[in-house]
């Protein structure tokens, strides 16, 4: 490493998680759509598909609400250079989680 340059590290995290009102879920999932910054002139789908498609795949909502982004915020010296998110659901999983 070179005196000024970053150091680059990739952070692994495996968040399990108990929904208890998955409708809660996607229609926040649902609102935060609605109210992004999204040209969606320039998306595959209309605002309408995607609405649709979150309120009918709790893990993509769920997903889509993960903001890895404030994990570190705050932290000195460290800044967010991207992530990918997705969630599971737990039955397609080879080892899921334990319910409590």
């Amino acid at each position: 490493m070179r005196d000024g340059e970053p150091v680059m590290v990739r952070v692994h995290c495996r968040i399990d998680v108990a929904v208890d009102e998955p409708g809660a879920v996607t229609a926040l999932a649902r609102r935060r759509l609605r109210e992004a910054d999204i040209d969606w002139a320039n998306e595959p789908n209309t605002v309408e598909e995607a609405d649709t498609e979150l309120g009918a795949d709790l893990p993509l909502a769920l997903a889509g609400l993960v903001d890895p982004g404030h994990l570190l915020a705050g932290v000195p010296g460290v800044r967010f250079r991207g992530a990918h998110c997705w969630a599971t659901p737990a039955d397609q999983l080879t080892n899921p989680p334990s319910p409590d």
